[in-house]
C-alpha cells in the first residue's frame, strides 16, 4: 500500500524520537561540560567554607581538619594549599607543594591577565580559569585570603572535567543508539497494532461500498477504533435493512405497475369480449321484442315462444356477466385465497347430487364411488367452482353420445405422493388437437353452435385456469378413445 497508515505512524514516531534524541545529544554536548564546571565551582565554595571555618578556629593543624578536608577533596577531586603572608606553606593536599605554592604567588602578586581568566571575583576570593602556555584552561581555581589573613588556593583539573564530560557524552550516545533501536522496534510493533484495525476498517468500508453486508468488524479492543468498528457494523446492518426495504418497495412498485397495466388490459379485453358476446343475445332479444310490439303474431303459443326465447337469452346474458365478474376477480387477485382443510370427496358428492336431475334428464350414467375421506388444502368455494365447470362440460358433451349406452361420466379421486387428483371423464367426441391449448382461453369455443345450444359462455374453463394457477396446482385435459378427461390436483392434508 503506497500510503500505509502503519508506515506513516512508524515514520512519524521514529522522526519524533530521532529529533528528541538529537536535541538531547546536542544539548548534552553543549551544556554538560558547563554544568560540570558550575558544579565544581559550588564544590570549591563548599571546600573554601570548611577551610575558612577551621582556620578561624585555629584548628587547621588538627587531625579533625585533615579528616574533614580530606573527605571533601576526595569526593570532588580538589587540591588545596594554605600559606601565610610570607608564602610559607601551612597546609596542603599534595606532597610536592612547591609548584602549587608558586602558582598561588604568581596569581596573588602578578595577576597576569594572560595566565588566568576571571570568572567570579569577590572581596575575599576569586574564581578563575588558570591558563597554560597555549591559552587553554588547565585548572579551575579559587584563590584569595581567609578571615585570619592567610592565603589559600583550591584547584580542580580541567582535564578531569573534560574527561568526565566526554565519558558521559559517549555513554549517553551509546544509550541513545540502543534506545533508538529498541524504540524503533516498539514503534513498529505499536504501529502494526494500531494500523491493522484501521486497515481492517478500510477493507470493511470497501466491501460495504460493494454492498457486501456480510462484512463485519471482528476486533475485540476497547478503544475508539473498536467503537468505530462497532458503528461500522451497525451502519452495515442499517444499510442492509434500508436497501432490503427499498428493494421490497421497488418490487411492490413494479408489481403495482404491472398489476395496473394488467388490469387495464383486462378491462379493455373484458369490454371487447363482453361487447362481442352480448351482440348476439341482444340482437335476438331486440328482434323478438320488436316482433311482439309490432304484433307479428296473434297466436298465444307463438307469443309465449317469443317470450321464452327472450327469457332464455337474458338468463344466458346474466350467467355470462356473473362468470366474467368471477374471472375478473380471480385474474386481478381482488379476492384473497382462503386456504382451508376440507373433505374433497364430500364436496364432489354434493355437486353431483345437485346436478342429479340434469344427469337423469340426459340419460347419462354417472360413476362415482366416494370411498374414504380425502382431506385437502385449498379454497373450498373456488374448488367447487372448478369441479362444477368440469361436471357441467361433461354433462353437456356426454349427452351428445350417439347411443344411450355410451352416455357415461366417471369421476375418480386418486391419492399419490401427497397429492389428490380429481378426474372427470365423459364419453363423446374428442377435442381437436389444435384446440387443446386454447380451450382455457376466455370465450374460446370448440364448437360455437353446440356451445350456444346448451347455454355455454366459453368462460368456465378460463375460471378453472385462473383458480388453479392462483394456488399453483396442476390441471389439464386428456383425449381418450371413448371421450375426454379433465383433471386437477390438490395438496392433501
Amino acid at each position: 500500500m503506497k500510503y500505509s497508515i502503519k508506515k506513516q505512524l512508524a515514520f512519524i514516531f521514529i522522526v519524533l524520537l530521532a529529533g528528541m534524541q538529537i536535541l538531547f545529544w546536542v544539548t548534552n554536548v553543549i551544556l554538560l561540560e558547563r554544568y560540570y564546571i558550575a558544579k565544581k565551582r559550588a564544590n570549591l565554595m563548599e571546600a573554601y567554607a570548611v577551610i575558612n571555618d577551621w582556620s578561624n578556629r585555629e584548628k587547621v593543624a588538627t587531625e579533625e581538619f585533615d579528616e574533614a578536608i580530606h573527605k571533601i577533596c576526595s569526593a570532588y577531586s580538589i587540591n588545596f594549599i594554605i600559606t601565610d603572608a610570607a608564602s610559607n606553606t601551612i597546609k596542603t593536599s599534595i606532597n610536592d607543594a612547591d609548584e602549587f605554592n608558586r602558582q598561588l604567588r604568581d596569581i596573588i602578586f602578578e595577576r597576569g591577565d594572560d595566565t588566568q581568566e576571571v570568572i567570579l571575583e569577590e572581596d575575599n576570593y576569586t574564581i578563575s580559569n588558570l591558563l597554560n602556555q597555549n591559552g587553554e584552561a588547565e585548572y579551575l581555581v579559587m584563590w584569595g585570603n581567609l578571615d585570619n589573613g592567610n592565603f589559600f588556593m583550591l584547584r580542580v583539573s580541567m582535564e578531569g572535567i573534560h574527561n568526565s564530560a566526554n565519558m558521559a557524552n559517549a555513554f549517553f550516545l551509546n544509550v541513545l543508539i540502543v534506545v533508538a533501536v529498541l524504540a524503533a522496534a516498539m514503534i513498529w510493533i505499536v504501529s502494526e497494532k494500531v494500523g491493522e484495525p484501521i486497515l481492517e476498517l478500510a477493507d470493511l468500508s470497501k466491501r460495504m461500498a460493494q454492498l457486501d453486508f456480510d462484512a463485519r468488524y471482528e476486533g475485540n479492543d476497547k478503544n475508539e477504533i473498536a467503537i468505530l468498528g462497532e458503528n461500522f457494523n451497525l451502519m452495515s446492518e442499517k444499510l442492509e435493512e434500508t436497501i432490503s426495504s427499498l428493494k421490497s418497495a421497488n418490487i411492490e412498485l413494479q408489481r403495482d405497475v404491472e398489476s395496473k397495466t394488467r388490469i387495464d388490459n383486462m378491462r379493455k379485453e373484458f369490454v371487447a369480449n363482453v361487447s362481442h358476446e352480448l351482440k348476439t343475445p341482444i340482437a335476438i332479444i331486440q328482434g323478438y321484442a320488436e316482433g311482439l310490439m309490432e304484433g307479428i303474431t296473434d297466436d298465444p303459443e307463438s307469443q309465449k315462444y317469443y317470450c321464452e326465447v327472450i327469457m332464455d337469452e337474458t338468463v344466458r346474458m346474466n350467467r355470462m356477466v356473473k362468470n366474467l365478474i368471477t374471472l375478473s376477480q380471480l385474474e386481478s387477485d381482488a379476492d384473497a385465497i382462503a386456504m382451508e382443510r376440507f373433505d374433497l370427496t364430500d364436496l364432489i358428492g354434493n355437486c353431483i347430487q345437485a346436478s342429479e336431475i340434469l344427469i337423469k334428464q340426459n340419460g347419462i350414467h354417472m360413476v362415482f364411488e366416494p370411498g374414504q375421506e380425502v382431506n385437502v388444502w385449498a379454497d373450498e368455494y373456488q374448488i367447487e367452482e372448478v369441479f362444477r365447470n368440469f361436471l357441467s362440460n361433461a354433462i353437456h358433451y356426454a349427452a351428445t353420445s350417439k347411443t344411450e349406452a355410451e352416455k357415461r361420466i366417471e369421476v375418480t379421486v386418486v391419492k399419490k405422493d401427497g397429492k389428490a387428483r380429481v378426474s372427470v371423464f365423459n364419453t363423446g367426441e374428442q377435442i381437436p388437437e389444435e384446440s387443446l391449448e386454447h380451450i382455457w382461453d376466455k370465450f374460446y369455443k370448440v364448437d360455437k353452435a353446440r356451445t350456444r345450444e346448451y347455454g355455454g359462455t366459453g368462460i368456465g374453463l378460463s375460471i378453472v385456469k385462473a383458480v388453479m394457477e392462483r394456488i399453483g396446482q396442476a390441471y389439464g385435459v386428456i383425449n381418450h378413445e371413448e371421450g375426454v378427461e379433465f383433471y386437477f390436483e390438490l395438496e392433501t392434508a
